[in-house]
């Protein structure tokens, strides 16, 4: 466990030295999923959860953290954890920011509520930065390859009215394996 530790440690760091650390990080990471193709789900979601870098490493056993912001409507309303622990075949590490958005009231307390889990079953849609995407309540899609515009990837949508999205920064993992994410809501003090 103490190797699984160290090495969720050094994809932290090999995400975070690639990104610059400055107080509009947020602002940065929304515009790379909105040059994504994704940017009008900011406008039409009825909030979202934002997560700049999350690092994740394995070895048989894994993890993964990071931290990010809840919009409502808009607004900055609180911050939120991510871990997640999963168990199979894995051996690597990387980082990625993701973007949960959520189609309505009900979904966003429901993720606000304190502590939530989405279960191994949840997917979500994978972009480049270069990628282009498009989703709706009827479902999504999204293209992503190294060659930036020959793959193609769809499902998504919004399932239970949330809907994920994650863009790779940086690292190489091979994984067939079972764990969820779980994620901690603390508001924020006005």
């Amino acid at each position: 466990m103490n190797m699984v530790l160290r090495m969720v440690l050094i994809a932290l760091f090999l995400s975070l030295a690639g990104t610059q650390a400055w107080a509009d990080k947020y602002s940065e990471t929304k515009q790379m999923f909105t040059d994504a193709g994704i940017g009008f789900m900011f406008d039409s979601a009825y909030g979202y959860a934002l997560f700049p870098t999350i690092g994740k490493a394995g070895l048989v056993v894994g993890g993964a953290y990071g931290e990010g912001r809840v919009y409502e409507q808009g607004k900055y309303i609180g911050d939120s954890v991510m871990g997640q622990a999963s168990v199979g075949f894995q051996i690597g590490a990387s980082g990625f920011s993701q973007v949960i958005f959520f189609e309505d009231k009900r979904a966003l307390t429901e993720f606000t509520s304190g502590n939530f889990e989405f279960g191994a079953e949840v997917s979500a849609v994978a972009l480049t930065a270069a990628a282009k995407a498009s989703a709706n309540t009827a479902g999504s899609s999204a293209t992503a390859s190294g060659g930036k515009n020959n793959a193609k990837t769809t499902g998504a949508g919004y399932n239970k009215g949330m809907s994920t999205f994650t863009i790779t920064k940086g690292g190489a993992m091979v994984e067939v394996s079972l764990g969820g994410q779980n994620f901690k809501f603390t508001r924020r003090a006005d």
